[in-house]
């Protein structure tokens, strides 16, 4: 039981920690207002596309996937993310709240810390960590862009409606508007630098699959290994998107900000810690332990549980404030969420051990 906690500290517990280096060195005068928000732009516009072109350009091999697997992801996204529209409207009345409770829901945490989570929970035998490692790749490639899109979709259609307009004398000129605007939620979606980041990876993968089929395995050109000096770079810019983005966040928490918020991040901490897992990793269990329909085992279900565990993805926050949303909710969502997930995956695979549906 002690090695299953440990587990679960040992992936957060890092998140946290560089979120209090971060809200330490802005209240000792260390970081100013302006790196922050500087600090944020590079994050969001270079180091997290850099980060998720990496991801998916790495993946090794596509031959082998898992299609159930896929496909029961894919689809568990989108219930979660049904579920959480319900949730955000009923929870607040602000739209600049409502597209970051429903981020909160149904994005979390897979892009950076899935693949180290996963393998943790992969169990001791030889390959077991690699083959983990391979399962938690391909979904990525699958759900990241789905998580991004969706983000985009959630953070544009609550905010930037015209409001009502008045004349001089208080006079109706024209209706507020409820409709989303379909045309800008697209070009968000086109001009979102994480979209961007991963359809580039889609397309260099694909070059590199094409080269392959047609010159014969492996492929003749690739960029981590004729151009060196460009792949090493972007390895760079990844490695720093990470801890970067969450001393930023740190240096942005206020904790006097949490009394005017409370029920929202109670609802967001709940719905991303505790109801989204048991959806995707519970509904898994049950098709795959008592009907035909599915076949799980100890290689899927840790990519499951880093998929639907963990805490909301820290570019969830960065995102938020680019697009106009409350900020400050999604940072304290971040934080909550990181928190209260050691107690919530420590749960979860707890229980799925007991069960032997992970390894010991």
């Amino acid at each position: 039981m002690f090695n299953i906690f440990m587990t679960a500290v040992n992936a957060i517990v890092p998140i946290v920690l560089l979120i209090v280096l971060g809200y330490i060195l802005k209240r000792i005068k260390f970081l100013t207002g302006e790196f922050l928000k500087i600090g944020n732009k590079l994050v969001f516009n270079v180091c997290l596309p850099c980060m998720l072109f990496l991801n998916i350009y790495n993946i090794d091999d596509l031959t082998s996937v898992d299609w159930g697997l896929v496909i029961y992801a894919v689809i568990a996204v989108f219930v979660i993310f049904g579920i959480g529209l319900v949730t955000g409207i009923l929870t607040t009345k602000d739209n600049r709240r409502r597209g970051v409770i429903l981020q909160c829901c149904y994005r979390s945490n897979f892009a950076i810390i899935g693949i180290s989570l996963a393998a943790s929970l992969a169990g001791n035998a030889v390959g077991a960590a690699e083959t983990v490692n391979g399962v938690v790749a391909i979904i990525q490639a699958f759900t990241i862009p789905i998580f991004n899109i969706l983000a985009v979709i959630s953070l544009s259609v609550f905010v930037g409606k015209p409001e009502a307009q008045l004349d001089e004398n208080g006079m109706l000129v024209k209706e507020a508007s409820h409709h989303a605007d379909v045309r800008k939620i697209l070009l968000n979606i086109v001009k979102n630098p994480l979209i961007i980041g991963i359809a580039a990876g889609l397309v260099f993968l694909g070059l590199r699959y094409a080269e392959s089929a047609i010159w014969g395995s492996p492929a003749p050109f690739t960029v981590k290994d004729d151009l060196t000096f460009v792949y090493d770079t972007l390895d760079d810019l990844k490695s720093i998107a990470t801890p970067l983005a969450l001393v930023v966040l740190g240096g942005q928490f206020e904790f006097s900000a949490v009394k005017g918020m409370s029920k929202e991040i109670i609802v967001g901490t709940v719905f991303r810690v505790v109801i989204a897992p048991v959806i995707g990793v519970g509904c898994a269990v049950l098709l795959s332990e008592f009907t035909p329909l599915l076949e799980f085992g100890q290689t899927e279900y840790p990519a499951l549980i880093a998929l639907f565990g963990t805490p909301v993805a820290v570019s969830s926050a960065i995102m938020a404030g680019e697009m106009g949303n409350d900020e400050q909710l999604a940072g304290q969502l971040v934080v909550w969420t990181s928190i209260s997930s050691i107690v919530t995956l420590f749960v979860t695979v707890f229980l799925l051990m007991s069960f032997g549906l992970l390894a010991v």
